[in-house]
């Protein structure tokens, strides 16, 4: 079972396009629930990668019934129950944080997520917003980062591309899958055969959803001040990527990837099958960096 036998974790994640992931676990290791923010995401890729069981339970992204238990509704969540107690993590970067965190260190999960507190506050557009302290930091000893790391500049790597994937490469993904109507509309279709639709809900979701995502996407643009071609931000950042990760190396890790390669896999992992990634593998230097990662995460679950 990989990493996770060391402390006899096993996890069942529920998820789907907009929904999440839910682990639970055997004898003396928690019991975890993980909603994920798409069908392949970060908190995917890392289970995966980490070879953590887990099954599919599909969410509607519209009513999302399946997570009216929380108060924090924006996906992905993760209740982690150990013994009788119930805790909840929030946000994909907290929950692989403290996830590694568990896995490297073995500290109870009830005390791990003491150390992500979360902080409200309001964004440029007046609205509150939840963000989470430490987000990007394994809470580790000394000999633990010793041990993992290897030295601080590789720690610091890590958490910097890490939050790169959070505050950049992830914004570009709306602009470049709803870039146009077509686009969007292959986009929804995906969404709706991968969801959790009736028949007559599904068209709807599927012409009016991207009809709106279209529209934001526009927004979303202008927001983040991408160029007219949003095609040519999403090349920059794969190829900036690519030279960060360098030639000496087939991964940001070294010779396995660390949780800044599987970010900015998860990442764009949710493309695949639209014309966006097609186009990235074919304008950019990723696809060799992207198909070790693959193979990786392939490697480690069988």
């Amino acid at each position: 079972m990989g990493a996770a036998g060391s402390w006899g974790l096993r996890l069942w994640p529920w998820g789907a396009p907009w929904g999440c992931t839910t682990p639970r676990v055997v004898t003396c290791a928690p019991r975890i629930s993980a909603p994920s923010a798409q069908p392949r995401s970060k908190v995917r890729a890392f289970l995966d990668f980490h070879a953590l069981p887990y099954q599919v339970v599909e969410v509607n992204p519209v009513r999302r019934a399946e997570i009216k238990f929380s108060s924090y509704r924006k996906v992905p969540i993760l209740l982690a129950q150990e013994g009788e107690s119930l805790q909840q993590l929030n946000d994909s970067s907290v929950i692989i944080s403290a996830l590694k965190t568990y896995l490297v260190s073995g500290q109870p999960l009830e005390v791990i997520i003491t150390y992500y507190p979360p902080m409200k506050s309001l964004n440029d557009q007046g609205k509150e917003v939840t963000e989470f302290c430490n987000k990007y930091w394994l809470m580790l000893d000394e000999k633990e980062a010793q041990q993992m790391y290897g030295g601080k500049e590789a720690r610091t790597e890590e958490m910097k591309w890490r939050q790169w994937a959070d505050d950049w490469l992830v914004h570009l993904i709306s602009p470049n899958v709803y870039r146009t109507p077509t686009e969007a509309l292959a986009s929804f279709d995906y969404i709706v055969r991968e969801g959790k639709f009736g028949a007559v809900e599904g068209a709807v979701a599927k012409y009016l959803g991207a009809a709106a995502m279209y529209l934001i996407s526009k927004r979303l643009k202008s927001r983040h001040h991408l160029q007219d071609d949003v095609r040519k931000d999403l090349y920059e950042a794969a190829n900036k990527w690519v030279a960060a990760v360098g030639k000496d190396r087939p991964f940001m890790g070294g010779q396995k990837p660390n949780l800044a390669d599987l970010a900015v896999y998860g990442v764009l992992r949710v493309m695949e099958g639209l014309e966006a990634f097609d186009d990235l593998m074919r304008h950019t230097r990723i696809e060799p960096w992207y198909l070790r990662v693959e193979k990786a995460i392939a490697e480690a679950s069988q």
